[in-house]
């Protein structure tokens, strides 16, 4: 076939309407349209399917996992894999194995999140109170259907719900599960969907029994003295405010507070925290706690740590001597999430459709609703029994004379004649024939005929009671009373969440705020250390020192401002500027080593202000080393004010930089030689004691003298002494280039 020629670059400009400089035709729509078309069946499709939970307490998500373990046998049988549940509920939900697994974790008794988890699990599941504490993968944990999910399916296969296809129409699944308590008030469930949320808290199991009672009974009872307040499973205790809780009961909106549980130990001067607020996590509080630390508003705690095992958690609060416990814990309550408040918006679906309730108006529509499942259940019970009483009245008719059943059966000449000749013979129908014909030849005598035929009798009364609930809402109710105190017998446990009635609230407690405003600080050879501010400085600027002393280092900063004081004995203390007072230039200021606390002989060697902890100081000792260390690793999550093993001990310290951007510098010996080098040439080190690496290398009289940036020194030929290498001897300086003074600091 000849090759088809391919078109010109001519041809593809002329057929180009962009390039002929034509506009094509845009089609508009209007946006409303668009949002109709395209976006109402995405939104409607999260808040029906996905979202926000049913009257039966689950999202499709739990009740696809939970339905898919419940085909699995689990309900009763030996753990498997998480894994294999998690690849058989992806039959039912077309989503990804991870996304099922979350969903696993948080229904898991491990995880902790629900007041009677349905999952009974094994291994690491993480927990609700930690925010870092992540699960174990599939591969490793194993579940199991907890005992309480029996009331979850009772009576599923007796057409007590509807079936629906699964996604692919290869499998039906419940559209909602009968439980056969209302659970959707017990277990806490979260959803955020398109325009909407969902937030329901737990309540206790039996309290919630005892009030879908009392509410069939009395439509106009106080709910709130039936059920007291909302239970959590991370315990802690509930600041009984009735109007709050009232207002949560009656239009499903609202909030509460809740605090954690401490104790404190006197011997060890700690306070433990040992239940925490369900809304937050250890790592929210310690943040809270140490931000307050650093930034001066709160001075009471010396440390903090995380000290939660196999056996719960727990939070340990170091205390500075002469610290009132219950002061710095009413503080801390109203500064950090160690009292939190829960928020509700109790939305759920009735009938497809989003709807807020309140507490009684979901205990309606879940009653309303289990009135049907039990319908639903004896009809479907009756159905059967009646199936059975009109087979066992079709045996009945045999029983007046099997001898010519046997006749009629023995003389039909075909299969196919033997059920009409049944029915003609005995008056029976065809169904009651089928029957007949199919008894066993060895149960053709009159005792197996009448002992089936008795339970006519008892048959007929069943179904006559069976109808009976059918008909009368009233005993349908009386089946969901039983019900219920037999859940409450079996599953009950007690409150978890301690409800305080009466609590002291300080008001009083007032954020102690530092003041920020700029000031000059200075710092003498000697350890002496003055902050001023600009006004004061300007009525007298000459500075005061100690015979034998003088100035050392000086900086323009915040009052609000960190600083850190490194010493001869190889530690750092750390303080605020704000810590210090305001003084004049005409006073010696404070002397450091009694105003930090510093151990006897041990004296300052240098000091800089991190700001944000970025950039490094570089150590230089006499031994011709260098070590530079990151000035985060000197950062701490409490308001720590030493720090031991602040850099290496093996050689004294001669120099210490701190920079925040690469930059050249100038290293002398004793012995009269200079150095030049880039910073970048040192290598960042992880740990604060590391002994670094050689710069220059000196003979065995001399020692490395001073360091400084090269921009600091007289030097005017800086090609002669810069290294190429480290570590390297140096030139030695020439007059020219020591200028008139020596480098100094």
């Amino acid at each position: 076939m000849p090759k088809k020629k391919s078109p010109s670059k001519d041809n593809a400009h002329k057929n180009n309407p962009n390039v002929m400089g034509l506009r094509r035709e845009v089609l508009e729509q209007p946006i409303t349209e668009t949002l109709e078309i395209n976006y109402m069946p995405y939104a409607m499709s999260v808040i029906v399917s996905r979202a926000i939970p049913e009257i039966d307490g689950f999202k499709p998500s739990h009740r696809k996992l939970l339905y898919t373990m419940y085909q699995m046998h689990l309900l009763n049988g030996a753990r498997t894999k998480s894994a294999n549940v998690v690849g058989a509920t992806m039959k039912l939900n077309p989503h990804g194995d991870q996304a099922i697994y979350e969903t696993m974790v948080r229904l898991s008794r491990g995880y902790g999140a629900l007041l009677h988890p349905p999952v009974d699990s094994k291994g690491n599941f993480g927990k609700i109170y930690s925010r870092d504490m992540a699960f174990a993968a599939s591969r490793y944990t194993e579940v199991r259907l907890d005992p309480i999910c029996a009331e979850f399916f009772k009576d599923i296969d007796k057409d007590t719900v509807d079936f629906v296809d699964n996604y692919d129409g290869r499998l039906k699944e419940p559209t909602l599960l009968p439980t056969t308590f209302p659970n959707v008030l017990v277990s806490a469930n979260q959803g955020i969907a398109v325009g909407m949320a969902s937030n329901l808290c737990g309540f206790n199991l039996g309290e919630v029994c005892d009030a879908a009672i009392a509410r069939m009974k009395d439509p106009d009872v106080d709910l709130l003295t039936i059920l007291k307040a909302p239970d959590f499973p991370t315990g802690g205790q509930l600041l009984y405010n009735e109007q709050e809780l009232r207002q949560v009961y009656e239009t499903g909106r609202g909030s509460f507070r809740v605090r954690a549980k401490w104790r404190y130990l006197k011997g060890e001067n700690i306070i433990e925290v040992y239940e925490i607020p369900y809304t937050t996590t250890v790592e929210a509080i310690i943040d809270k706690v140490a931000e307050l630390i650093k930034s001066g508003k709160i001075k009471e705690i010396a440390d903090m740590r995380d000290e939660t095992d196999l056996s719960g958690l727990k939070l340990a609060i170091d205390l500075k001597r002469g610290t009132d416990p219950d002061k710095l814990m009413q503080k801390l309550f109203k500064l950090t999430p160690l009292q939190d408040s829960a928020s509700c918006n109790f939305n759920i679906l009735i009938a497809g459709s989003p709807q807020v309730l309140g507490v009684g108006a979901i205990l309606e529509e879940w009653t309303a609703w289990r009135l049907e499942c039990i319908r639903r259940r004896a009809y479907y019970d009756m159905q059967k029994k009646e199936e059975k009483l009109h087979l066992l009245q079709g045996l009945s008719k045999i029983l007046l004379d099997i001898d010519k059943a046997i006749r009629i059966i023995r003389e039909t000449e075909s299969d196919a004649e033997v059920i009409p000749n049944l029915m003609v013979g005995f008056g029976i129908d065809q169904v009651q024939a089928e029957y007949v014909a199919e008894i066993k030849l060895r149960n053709i005598n009159k005792e197996y005929i009448l002992r089936r035929t008795d339970e006519i009798e008892q048959l007929t009364k069943e179904i006559e009671d069976l109808r009976d609930i059918v008909a009368r809402p009233a005993r349908r109710k009386k089946i969901i009373t039983e019900e219920l105190n037999s859940v409450k017998k079996k599953y009950a446990r007690p409150r978890l969440t301690e409800i305080l009635y009466d609590f002291e609230e300080d008001t009083q407690v007032e954020e102690q705020e530092v003041q920020d405003y700029p000031v000059h600080v200075f710092l003498s050879r000697e350890g002496y250390f003055k902050k001023i501010t600009p006004q004061s400085l300007r009525m007298s600027s000459e500075q005061k020192y100690k015979e034998g002393d003088e100035a050392y280092l000086q900086w323009e900063a915040s009052n609000r401002d960190e600083i850190m004081f490194f010493t001869d004995k190889c530690q750092c203390y750390k303080t605020f500027l704000s810590e210090f007072p305001d003084t004049k230039a005409s006073v010696l200021g404070s002397f450091l080593p009694s105003t930090l606390g510093m151990d006897e002989g041990e004296s300052v060697l240098w000091a800089c202000l991190p700001g944000d902890y970025s950039g490094s100081i570089v150590f230089f000792f006499e031994n011709g080393k260098a070590a530079r260390v990151e000035l985060g690793k000197y950062q701490t999550l409490t308001r720590r004010k030493k720090l031991t093993g602040a850099y290496s001990d093996k050689s004294p310290v001669k120099s210490v930089l701190l920079l925040r951007e690469e930059t050249e510098i100038a290293v002398t010996s004793t012995e009269g030689r200079c150095l030049v080098f880039h910073s970048s040439a040192l290598a960042v080190k992880s740990t604060r004691s590391t002994q670094g690496v050689a710069v220059m290398t000196l003979k065995p009289k001399y020692k490395l003298e001073r360091a400084v940036p090269f921009d600091q020194t007289h030097i005017q030929n800086k090609t002669r002494y810069r290294a190429k290498n480290l570590p390297i001897a140096g030139a030695l300086l020439k007059p020219e280039d020591r200028g008139e003074e020596q480098m100094t600091l």
